[in-house]
This record gives C-alpha cells, sequence and structure tokens, in this order.
C-alpha cells in the first residue's frame, strides 16, 4: 500500500504542477486580448519626421503622336473651297469608313462644317 500512496502522491503532484502551468497560460492569455491591451499598455505616439524634399527634375515633355483626326482636319484647314471624301481618302489612306467617322466627330465637335453634300471645310 505503501507504493500506491508514494504513486498517488506523486500523480497529485504532478497534476497541481500542470494545473499551475495551465492557470499562468491563461493569464497570459487574458493579458494578450485586444481589450486588455488596450487598457494595460498606453499608446505610443510616433512623430512624424519631415521628409527631404526631393531635387525637382525638369518635366519630360512627350512628342504628342498625331492622331487621324488631326491629319484630316489639317487637310481640311489647309483647303480655301473645302475637301471632299474621296480626297480625304486619297491624301491619309485611310478607308471610307474611316474617313466617315472622323468627319462624324470633327462635326460634332465644331470643328469642321458641311458647305456642300459630301464637302468639308474648317468652322
Amino acid at each position: 500500500m505503501k507504493e500506491f500512496d508514494l504513486a498517488l502522491k506523486a500523480v497529485a503532484e504532478g497534476l497541481r504542477t500542470i494545473a499551475q502551468g495551465m492557470e499562468k497560460i491563461a493569464e497570459k492569455l487574458e493579458d494578450s486580448t485586444p481589450e486588455k491591451q488596450a487598457k494595460s499598455k498606453p499608446a505610443r505616439k510616433t512623430v512624424a519626421k519631415p521628409k527631404k524634399a526631393a531635387p525637382k527634375k525638369a518635366p519630360v515633355k512627350k512628342a504628342l503622336k498625331e492622331t487621324a483626326a488631326d491629319t484630316v482636319l489639317k487637310i481640311i484647314a489647309g483647303s480655301k473651297k473645302g475637301v471632299n471624301s474621296a480626297t480625304l481618302m486619297k491624301k491619309t489612306g485611310f478607308d471610307k469608313k474611316k474617313i466617315a467617322n472622323i468627319v462624324f466627330k470633327l462635326r460634332k465637335q465644331g470643328k469642321i462644317k458641311s458647305v456642300d453634300k459630301g464637302v468639308y471645310t474648317k468652322a
């Protein structure tokens, strides 16, 4: 029986040690919850350091590509009597559909006007 009592005491002591360890872990977990952290630790305020101004570079000017509408408008503006669609197709190399779309947009923007059917001048 003595051996049994000794073994039982050893088991009880081991369980007590485990229980104490679990209590410590539980306390640490409670301290790590966001509510507890906000109450226990004051938030550190950091002062923003002023940034050094980078030396300004001169803006790089990009060479603007002339759009198809610009090309057509330039041809129309260069003509005193006006230009028809066939002439625009010859000078630009664009097909009939593209010329019609460009002329439509330019008329809508008020940059060109129609003097006769199919003849356009600068507005």
